[in-house]
This record gives C-alpha cells, sequence and structure tokens, in this order.
C-alpha cells in the first residue's frame, strides 16, 4: 500500500506550502497558531519534501521523519527550557505545539501502520 504512504505525504506537503505561504503574510493563522516568517520557510521545505515523496518517492521516509519531527517538536514546545527559545525564534505557542504532536503522531501511524 505504497500509494497510501505516497498520498498522505503528498496531501501532508501541500498542507505544509498551503500554511508556508499564508504564514508569510502573517503572524497568526486561523487566531490560533502562531507563526512567523522562518517557520514559514521550514513549512515550504517541508512541503516540498512532501510533494517530491508523494509524487516521486515513496512517501514512507517523509511520513517517518515529518513524525519524528512533530512529536519531537511538540514535546518541545511544553518544557519550559526550551518552549521560551520555540517562541522567540519560530513564535510556537502550546496550539502548534499540540498540532505539531497529532501531525506526528498521525505520520507515524500511517509509517508503520499502513503497509
Amino acid at each position: 500500500m505504497a500509494n497510501v504512504q505516497k498520498t498522505y505525504a503528498l496531501v501532508l506537503g501541500l498542507v505544509l506550502a498551503v500554511v508556508g505561504v499564508w504564514g508569510l503574510f502573517t503572524n497568526m493563522i486561523l487566531g490560533l497558531f502562531g507563526v512567523n516568517m522562518l517557520q514559514s520557510v521550514l513549512h515550504i521545505i517541508a512541503a516540498a519534501f512532501g510533494i517530491y515523496a508523494g509524487t516521486k518517492g515513496d512517501g514512507m521516509t517523509y511520513n517517518l521523519v515529518l513524525g519524528v519531527a512533530g512529536v519531537a517538536l511538540g514535546v518541545l514546545g511544553f518544557v519550559p527550557a526550551v518552549s521560551g527559545l520555540l517562541t522567540t525564534y519560530f513564535n510556537i505557542n502550546p496550539a502548534i505545539s499540540v498540532l505539531h504532536i497529532v501531525i506526528g503522531v498521525v505520520s507515524l501511524g500511517v509509517r508503520y501502520l499502513v503497509k
């Protein structure tokens, strides 16, 4: 079922592209999720890899990397010593940290539970 892996990577890549471009013009998305220029550029880079993985690759590695990164970044967003840095440099707030964890867990689920 590599098609599920590729489809998930492609859809996530497209969503990240929209969020990345949207974030270039605002510092809050949907009035809840804090973003800034640096975070938006990283979203666009991750989007490019996702779109590539969904069209030319197998999607599995992208889903794994995004899953691990999402969970790690989300958890770090709740560590007091680190959360201040994430807020300062990336405008990451608790809502984004929760979203990162959710996306990370779903990405890892797709990677490991869909064969």
